[in-house]
């Protein structure tokens, strides 16, 4: 039963278009750094339907929070709606850190991701990478499985992956409902990516 519910949903997952009759919930993960700057410019070229807009980082990410801060009050003086709120879950992985704790990690991001998704029930999940969005990521397929709710994924992969996919992206690949790449050999390597040039 639920790997036909999942195999259900990854089959239809494109044809599914939420919006269509008006605003769409979107959690956004930002990641530390230049994943926080890819997403943030990402969120700029979207439409004011995108509302609100729930940002997921990681409770040791201590630049983020500024960044989107400045980012949706410029939205607001310039007369969009900025209607967002920015929450916390635990890091899946740090830079560095050994496979073997990164299994506990990512287990504490997973029970942190589930309650946080299942409340929100966003419309859509975008994100560009950090090892966060694979908790939360999978939050929202569950949200599917259990027919609560479908929830679209949106990967972007990094501006910085050339040749080869992050961690993340070889993850999500197989999950994602939107698949974007900014380079053509990562198109011709994953041919279910979608190539549109840069982004960001």
């Amino acid at each position: 039963m639920f790997i036909s519910r999942l195999f259900g949903i990854l089959r239809h997952g494109s044809e599914h278009k939420p919006g269509q009759k008006g605003s769409v919930s979107v959690l956004v993960v930002a990641g530390s750094g230049g994943h926080t700057t890819e997403i943030i410019h990402l969120m700029g070229s979207l439409s004011q339907s995108y509302n609100p807009r729930h940002y997921v980082i990681a409770d040791t990410d201590k630049m983020s929070e500024e960044k989107i801060r400045t980012f949706e009050a410029e939205r607001e003086k310039s007369g969009l709606p900025s209607q967002f709120t920015i929450l916390r879950i635990p890091r899946s992985r740090e830079v560095r850190q050994s496979w073997s704790s990164s299994v506990l990690s990512s287990l504490s991001a997973l029970m942190s991701s589930v309650p946080l998704v299942f409340r929100l029930q966003p419309d859509m999940v975008l994100c560009n990478g950090p090892g966060t969005c694979v908790p939360l990521c999978a939050a929202g397929l569950l949200l599917g499985i259990l027919g609560l709710k479908r929830v679209l994924i949106v990967y972007v992969e990094s501006i910085c992956r050339v040749e080869t996919l992050s961690l993340s992206g070889k993850i999500l690949y197989y999950f994602s409902d939107y698949f974007f790449v900014q380079w053509a050999p990562l198109k011709d390597k994953y041919p279910k990516a979608i190539y549109l040039g840069r982004l960001v």
